[in-house]
C-alpha cells in the first residue's frame, strides 16, 4: 500500500491539474486525477456523468475513486472539485495529513476562477449562471478545503510556475527525496 507525495484540492479552475503535472514533473513522480480514473472507469466523461446520472451518483464514484487513489497511488494526486463535500473523503485527508502527508490547497479568488473557466462545458457543476455558482462553490467549500490542508497556497493571478515553487519549498525534504 503506498500513500500520495501530496494531495491538491480546490476548486475548479483552482490549477489543480496544470499545478500538479508540473510538480510531478519536478518531483520525478507520477500524476493522477481523480475525475480522469471515474471517466476511465465508467467510460464517460464527469460532465455526462452529471447530466445523465446526477450529481449524487458521480459523488458516489468520485468517493471510491479517491479511496482507492489514496492506497494506491505514489505521485501527485489531484482531487475533484468536490470531492471534499463528501465526509468520508475530508476524513481520509485529514489523516493523511496527520501521519504526515501534504494535503495542498490551491486557492483562488473568484475574479480569477471566472477568468480562467469562462463557459467551460466541461465543468457542468457551474450550469447556468457559472459566476454565481462559482462564487457560491467557492463560499461554501473554503471550510472544506480548509479543515483538510496542510498547506494553501493562492492561485489567482499568478503564474503556474510560481505555484509550483512554492508548493516544493513547503514539501518536507523526507517526502521529496532532496
Amino acid at each position: 500500500m503506498s500513500t500520495p507525495l501530496l494531495v491538491l484540492v480546490g476548486p475548479p479552475a483552482s490549477g489543480k491539474t496544470t499545478v500538479g503535472i508540473a510538480l510531478a514533473d519536478a518531483l520525478g513522480a507520477g500524476f493522477r486525477d481523480t475525475d480522469r480514473d471515474v471517466e476511465t472507469a465508467t467510460g464517460v466523461s464527469v460532465a455526462d456523468l452529471f447530466v445523465a446520472e446526477g450529481e449524487p451518483h458521480f459523488r458516489a464514484l468520485e468517493e471510491q475513486a479517491v479511496a482507492d487513489a489514496m492506497a494506491g497511488h505514489d505521485g501527485v494526486l489531484a482531487l475533484g472539485g468536490g470531492a471534499v463535500t463528501s465526509a468520508a473523503t475530508r476524513e481520509l485527508l485529514v489523516g493523511y495529513g496527520r501521519a504526515g502527508g501534504v494535503v495542498v490547497w490551491l486557492d483562488v479568488d473568484l475574479a480569477s476562477a471566472a477568468k480562467r473557466v469562462g463557459l467551460s462545458r466541461d465543468r457542468p457543476i457551474l450550469g447556468i449562471n457559472p459566476r454565481q455558482m462559482l462564487r457560491h462553490m467557492l463560499e461554501t467549500r473554503a471550510p472544506l478545503y480548509g479543515e483538510v490542508a496542510t498547506l494553501t497556497v493562492p492561485t489567482g493571478g499568478r503564474p503556474p510556475e510560481d505555484v509550483v515553487a512554492e508548493v516544493l519549498a513547503a514539501l518536507p525534504t523526507a517526502r521529496t527525496g532532496r
